[in-house]
């Protein structure tokens, strides 16, 4: 099989744990999408504005024709002065119902717009790792969301290291969690996006557009929010530190893990064969 796009998660997998891309990781992905004219398309939870410091690591900032699957695949967007295609973001409404039941837990809470990341409740760690991301953030002086009642919402998540703490909640909010799709990521993220939304099927939607048909296509991640992504795929693979559940459900398990190069590897054995 030819594979003609890769579909890569960012934290975890194609990100070392230093929140940057790895020189192996760089040079493989040009030299595919240079030699062999494949589509490299970061899918991620975070909006697109948000990875502009990684799309021009790997020469894709403002590129025509190329593309990015955000904030769990509610965007599709064009990099080429950032075009939105689809989006599918959440009601306002339900957000608020979702954040009001957060600020009763032990979480962080973060509300993306289409533009803006907003923070509530930081934690030490949180903090600690938007630092290392160089995110931008805005830190509302009031646990309030209000003022986003005319905004374009795209999600809503919780944070805590706890996963298993996070996991708990999901019983409680059936009610409020009518109408969402709720995923686990990054091992401390309880995410929650507008039902039907995730990295699979924006992934279906991109290559129906570009013509390419599905069992073309390669998915990688390493965690919950990347299942539906891989499951899609014409071949799932996972970063060598993925979360086990991820590693079985996939077809390939590289031996890299995130901070020697997951997607160089990849590359290496499906799009130029090499022996790995």
């Amino acid at each position: 099989m030819e594979y003609k796009l890769i579909a890569s998660d960012l934290d975890e997998t194609l990100l070392n744990d230093d929140h940057v891309v790895p020189e192996s990781n760089i040079y493989w992905i040009q030299k595919a999408v240079k030699e062999r004219g494949v589509k490299f398309v970061p899918a991620t939870g975070r909006g697109y504005m948000q990875i502009l410091p990684e799309l021009t690591q790997l020469g894709l900032k403002d590129m025509e024709g190329e593309y990015v699957l955000s904030f769990n695949g509610a965007a599709l967007t064009e990099n080429k002065d950032n075009r939105i295609i689809e989006f599918n973001g959440l009601g306002f409404d339900k957000m608020k119902e979702i954040f009001e039941f957060g600020l009763k837990q032990d979480v962080c809470i973060h509300v993306y717009t289409n533009d803006t990341l907003y923070v509530y409740n930081l934690s030490e760690s949180e903090a600690e790792r938007i630092k290392h991301q160089k995110l931008e953030v805005v830190y509302p002086k009031e646990n309030s969301v209000d003022f986003l009642k005319d905004a374009t919402i795209a999600k809503i998540l919780y944070q805590n290291v706890d996963v298993p703490y996070l996991m708990s909640l999901e019983p409680k909010m059936t009610d409020i969690t009518k109408g969402c799709s709720v995923s686990y990521s990054s091992n401390r993220y309880m995410e929650f996006n507008k039902e039907g939304v995730d990295k699979g099927v924006g992934l279906q939607h991109l290559a129906d557009q570009l013509g390419i048909k599905i069992e073309e296509t390669i998915a990688v991640g390493d965690n919950y929010n990347d299942m539906a992504m891989l499951k899609k795929a014409g071949l799932a693979v996972a970063a060598g530190n993925a979360v086990e559940d991820v590693k079985k459900a996939c077809d390939y398990t590289t031996h890299a893990d995130n901070n020697e190069g997951v997607v160089a590897e990849l590359i290496k054995k499906f799009i130029f064969h090499e022996d790995i």
